[in-house]
């Protein structure tokens, strides 16, 4: 059985992982004899703080490469200030919306129907499944990764059985199923990719969010029940969608009046979709039907309402 790489092994591997929570992805830093390449750049509000981490993490050396796992705004929205502070940088995205990209179809792109904000960047090279990339000293594998977003793909290192598993896979689950929300089928995608990784058998997973772990058995065995419960009950995962997208707004605005939230919502694309004409035609009632959300997320302590302000925690 193959030990797993300890975050000190990591780091002589070459590998820094910079974990930053849930409004900005995590980003790894890989350095060696080749190319140094940063994976995942964070979301646009925390892109200042992205390019001084790098910086510092670079020890003097220069940022070569930038990949992207997928195109959601918390993974590519400190894409331009590291355009604008590498200039030599060559960024590889994955091809799915890289036609969306040249055009900057910011719809296509996701970054208006979920209301968040992504600068605009530029690519270079693109990430083709089935082949590999050089990262560091080491090649990586590409794989598609389809489920959390269709053009999503996955790292894997084989000498080192490490995975840089972005949303596809988290210690405790993985992200929001988007095409879902879209009125696609896509649970049947979570599920090949979680068979992918669990044939990939990396002993080692960088997260695109939370702390690098290494029970692969324990992390598959929670995802495919959550999985489950979603299959089951579609609506539950639209709601769980619904209240995520509310909380990460949430984390940048930081505060904001319960009208605001209301009016946000009801002008964000992936919100109207999954409500009935009846309750997007009755402001009385939609505020309800958010109240009733920000209830469920004080419950858990994810934010806390002041009279008609909603801050977070």
């Amino acid at each position: 059985m193959t030990t797993p790489v300890s975050s000190a092994d990591l780091a002589l591997a070459g590998i820094t992982v910079l974990e930053r929570g849930w409004l900005s992805s995590n980003n790894t830093l890989i350095r060696g004899d080749g190319p140094a390449t940063l994976v995942d750049s964070g979301y646009s509000s925390h892109a200042e703080q992205t390019v001084a981490l790098v910086h510092a993490a670079l020890q003097g050396q220069t940022l070569d490469q930038l990949l992207n796992t997928h195109l959601h705004s918390d993974h590519c929205g400190g894409n331009a200030a590291l355009q604008q502070t590498h200039l030599s940088l060559t960024t590889w995205i994955p091809p799915g919306r890289a036609d969306a990209v040249r055009r900057w179809d910011a719809v296509a792109l996701t970054y208006e129907p979920t209301g968040q904000t992504c600068p605009r960047f530029t690519h270079q090279r693109l990430l083709t499944p089935g082949t590999s990339v050089q990262m560091g000293s080491l090649p990586w594998e590409i794989h598609a990764a389809k489920g959390h977003d269709p053009h999503s793909i996955v790292l894997f290192q084989p000498q080192l059985r490490v995975l840089i598993s972005a949303d596809a896979l988290w210690e405790n689950g993985f992200g929001i199923v988007f095409p879902e929300l879209e009125g696609e089928s896509a649970f049947d995608d979570v599920a090949e990719t979680l068979d992918l990784i669990e044939h990939l058998q990396p002993t080692t997973v960088i997260p695109g969010h939370g702390a690098v772990f290494h029970d692969l058995v324990g992390a598959l065995g929670r995802a495919r029940s959550r999985l489950e419960q979603f299959v089951k009950q579609p609506e539950k995962h639209r709601r769980h969608a619904h209240k995520v997208l509310i909380k990460f707004k949430l984390l940048e605005w930081q505060s904001i009046s319960l009208d605001r939230l209301h009016a946000w919502v009801m002008q964000t694309d992936y919100f109207a979709r999954g409500l009935s004409a009846e309750l997007k035609a009755d402001a009385a009632a939609s505020r309800a039907w958010l109240v009733a959300l920000l209830d469920e997320l004080e419950r858990v302590q994810a934010l806390r309402r002041e009279g008609e302000l909603v801050v977070n925690l």
